[in-house]
């Protein structure tokens, strides 16, 4: 018998704790650079000349090669070469797509004949918008493929110790970056007097400390795997539940239930992520505030999410509830856009936009806390990661086309009164679901009312 010659890494907590820090800054960075344009729009469609169409293009383009299947090539890569390699990769697609997407909107890249070029075609799409959106469609690539890593590294480093609460805590880390953003970019655009180069290029730059510390992690991890070779464990992506097999997709495709999630996760997310690309532009507009004070006010929104999700999740572990809270999530963000849509312009004041604000966080706890601790007890857990990585699938579709079709109607209809409408009707719809959910359960005994500690 091999006796564990030493003790290994993750038995020690400042190594672990270590890990997370490592590869939750790099999500906190992501998440950055994903709205770092979000509370500057304002200056965007004075600056380049984009339209809300063109924005709502741009912001569309992080998810459509996603779409299109990189998402599951990511997967099989992940699977295949390891934790190591997809993290670095990912984390350099980032960089990758950061350094284009600053090249696009910079005034030297406006002035060559490239870009006259570019201009030449698809006019209504300004050459500055083309290359940007190249640049986060690559950046979104990088994204969504550290996301899934992440869950992997957690699951290796953590397993048989505090794997729920590193998780829980990467992405409270992550969504903070949101927080962060939306104070930071408008005082960093206004420092350089309008300058939207000075917030992208800062975001960038944090991105390069992230691909050095996920560096830092794959000298960490190698030394780790060495470890757990001489103990005579498993190697690498012991105990992941990320794997990706192409032979389970038919089973998956055919089960009603995730489909059922699948597309609860795709309404109820495309009517948050897109609505935070627009909503300092719409406070800016409904509340007659600068750029920089809607920015601030939405900030508040990942605040309350960030710190309810842990607790949210306690409960679940403890009282179940899964399908109920699902329910609850979907009323409140509905009521949230209704009021946004109808209440908000009626009244235009701070303390209630706040208000609604962070009661749309409190909708961004409940359903996310619910929703994927559920996955595992209606898919079996040969294919739970495959389903995973469909669903991811599933939701970037909407979160590729929604951003477009808001931007299009803002701009047809002259304001928000009819995108916050559309927003209210993903959240209606999620509502239908989570109600098809909780009966399916009822009826089959998935156990998505029961608490997940078993007594």
């Amino acid at each position: 018998m091999t006796e564990k010659i030493q003790k290994l890494m993750n038995d020690n907590p400042i190594a672990r704790w270590g890990v997370l820090i490592l590869v939750a800054s790099m999500m906190f960075f992501a998440y950055m650079f994903v709205d770092v344009m979000s509370p500057l729009m304002s200056l965007v469609e004075g600056n380049l000349g984009w339209t809300s169409s063109t924005f709502g293009t741009y912001a569309a383009s992080e998810y459509i090669l996603n779409v299109c299947g990189f998402l599951l090539i990511a997967g099989v890569i992940l699977d295949k070469l390891g934790v190591r390699f997809s993290g670095i990769l990912s984390a350099g697609l980032m960089v990758a797509g950061a350094a284009i997407k600053f090249i696009g909107i910079s005034e030297w890249f406006q002035a060559t004949a490239f870009a006259q070029w570019l201009g030449s075609w698809w006019v209504e799409m300004p050459a500055s918008a083309k290359m940007a959106s190249l640049g986060f469609m690559i950046f979104g690539c990088g994204c969504e493929m550290e996301g899934t890593n992440v869950s992997k590294i957690l699951a290796k480093w953590f397993k048989g110790k505090e794997m729920a609460l590193a998780m829980g805590l990467e992405m409270a880390i992550a969504r903070l970056g949101v927080f962060a953003v939306m104070w930071i970019a408008p005082i960093i655009s206004k420092s350089f007097d309008g300058s939207l180069l000075a917030p992208v290029g800062f975001c960038g730059a944090l991105l390069c400390i992230g691909l050095v510390n996920f560096i830092v992690f794959g000298i960490m991890d190698k030394k780790f795997d060495k470890q757990l070779a001489q103990a005579g464990m498993a190697v690498g992506e012991e105990g992941s539940e990320e794997e990706f097999h192409l032979s389970d997709l038919g089973a998956i495709f055919k089960s009603k239930m995730f489909w059922i999630v699948a597309l609860l996760c795709v309404l109820y997310y495309s009517a948050i992520f897109p609505f935070q690309r627009y909503a300092t532009n719409f406070l800016e507009l409904t509340l007659n505030i600068s750029a920089e004070e809607g920015a601030q006010l939405f900030s508040c929104f990942p605040i309350l999410a960030m710190v309810l999700t842990p607790f949210l999740g306690f409960f679940l572990d403890r009282v179940g509830k899964g399908a109920s809270m699902l329910m609850i999530g979907s009323v409140i963000m509905t009521a949230c856009h209704l009021c946004f849509a109808f209440v908000l312009p009626l009244f235009p004041e701070k303390w209630f936009a706040l208000l609604l604000i962070v009661t749309l966080g409190v909708s961004f706890s409940l359903v996310p806390a619910a929703l994927w601790p559920s996955v595992p007890k209606i898919i079996d857990e040969k294919i739970l990661g495959s389903a995973y990585c469909l669903i991811f699938w599933v939701q970037n579709i909407g979160l590729c086309f929604v951003p477009k079709i808001i931007g299009s109607l803002k701009m047809t209809t002259g304001g928000y009164l009819v995108p916050m409408i559309v927003f209210a009707s993903f959240g209606v719809l999620a509502f239908i679901l989570s109600l098809v959910l909780k009966a399916e359960d009822v009826r089959k005994g998935y156990g998505l009312e029961k608490p997940n500690i078993e007594k």
